[in-house]
């Protein structure tokens, strides 16, 4: 729990006494009548609580005697018969530090109190729960006191702009979360390689990877497995995976382990009879190209954007010198018309979300500049859907992502993934084996 206490104090030394902060956990979601979808709590919640029941709701008071307020779930012997153990009031305070604890029931009647003497709410609920609510709670003082009795009036303000960017640094703890989360999916990313057969169906390979992470303890995946291949690898986020597997057809798989709630994301691309044609080769080597650019260049102090930059130039390049794009290279960046093959950004922040929290902008819009212990992906691509009439056949059909994640060390840089092949010769080699 000390690391969560750490949390707490860092948050509350940025603000003042007059000051207090509201995080609403997550409720549980249904799937189908009475049957809900398996509970994942807040994450910001737990950032600073480390408690993960739903229907919780924390308040932070800076520099009060009780700084630390929960409202969540009694303990209630039937409910926990059928559903599984709850921490109660008792056990938020003597197993999470808290120093009152009421039920989530309550909230209407003992949350106004909380704000006496407090001006600035600090409000975060991701599910809007009780957004509707929330003025309620700043006004009951004011609608609910003796009219020579001094109105107070409070602010409501956003608290993600505050937390967040705390979140975008990794603490030891955090990165070694992060490295298991890894080391499963490299595992499995390679597991699925091995297990590849002409014929099989996508969600087969989905399941090989979800059995293989489970053997290093990550129960779930940190967001739904995208496993396309043929034409299915142009939809960015194509999640059917019920396509069988065909001879000749590249095979993108976009995968990756939870652990603790901490997050992994790769992505690679490979044949599924386990050799390149020759327009893949050269298709898939312009991506791979520019990834390995952008992650040289990592270390700290360099511009968020430069990654961005850096991956569409190689690209840029590689279309042309193949003959998918005309044009000089200065006219392509100008008009921007590699946009239509490279379709995304090419990274993002990785950690308790897998697109993680945190800006990209300083105050003055600014890109921010990479520092030791951010961790994020980088996944330049190219897509070209079997519809394109604009290009030669031979291309049609084909999408590639190469997605690696990086850890920013005081040097340079550590790709975490590394160790999944993602060269043409080490994926034909890893697949002459099977």
């Amino acid at each position: 729990m000390n690391l969560f206490l750490q949390r707490r104090i860092r948050l509350c030394q940025k603000l003042d006494e007059h000051s207090i902060v509201i995080i609403v956990g997550n409720c549980a979601k249904t799937r189908s009548k009475n049957i809900n979808y398996h509970f994942r709590p807040d994450n910001d919640l737990y950032y600073l609580s480390g408690f993960t029941e739903q229907d919780a709701v924390m308040v932070l008071r800076p520099n009060h005697q009780q700084n630390f307020v929960m409202f969540t779930r009694p303990n209630d012997e039937k409910a926990e018969t059928n559903f599984g153990a709850r921490a109660g009031l008792e056990g938020v305070k003597n197993e999470f530090s808290v120093d009152q604890a009421f039920a989530i029931d309550e909230i209407d009647q003992k949350l106004p109190a909380l704000l006496l003497g407090r001006n600035k709410v600090y409000f975060l609920d991701e599910q809007e729960i009780y957004s509707a609510r929330i003025f309620d709670w700043l006004n009951f003082q004011r609608k609910n006191s003796a009219f020579d009795t001094v109105k107070q009036y409070r602010q409501l303000l956003p608290l993600a702009p505050i937390l967040h960017n705390d979140r975008v640094i990794k603490s030891a703890e955090e990165i070694h979360l992060i490295k298991h989360a890894v080391k499963a999916s490299v595992s499995a990313h390679i597991k699925v390689m091995q297990s590849c057969e002409i014929g099989m169906n996508e969600y087969q390979l989905s399941a090989i990877f979800d059995r293989e992470i489970a053997e290093f303890g990550c129960r779930d995946v940190a967001y739904p497995s995208i496993v396309a291949s043929g034409n299915n690898a142009c939809c960015l986020h194509y999640e059917e995976n019920n396509s069988p597997l065909k001879d000749g057809d590249l095979l993108l798989i976009d995968a990756g382990a939870e652990n603790q709630l901490y997050c992994s994301d790769i992505t690679r691309t490979w044949p599924i009879n386990g050799k390149f044609s020759e327009a893949q080769a050269q298709l898939y080597q312009v991506v791979l190209s520019a990834i390995d650019a952008a992650i040289r260049q990592i270390e700290p102090g360099l511009s968020w954007q430069c990654i961005y930059q850096t991956c569409t130039e190689y690209l840029a390049k590689g279309l042309l010198d193949l003959g998918i794009l005309s044009g000089s290279f200065e006219q392509v960046m100008e008009d921007e018309s590699y946009r239509q093959f490279t379709v995304h950004k090419t990274g993002h922040w990785l950690g308790l979300d897998v697109h993680d929290v945190g800006r990209y902008h300083d105050k003055n819009g600014v890109w921010v500049t990479l520092a030791a212990n951010m961790v994020f992906t980088i996944e330049p691509g190219i897509y070209i859907p079997e519809n394109c009439q604009g290009v030669v056949e031979k291309w049609r059909g084909i999408g590639i992502r190469i997605e690696d994640d990086i850890l920013v060390t005081h040097t340079g840089c550590e790709n975490l993934s590394r160790e999944i092949p993602r060269t043409i010769k080490d994926i034909e080699l890893l697949m002459s084996k099977v």
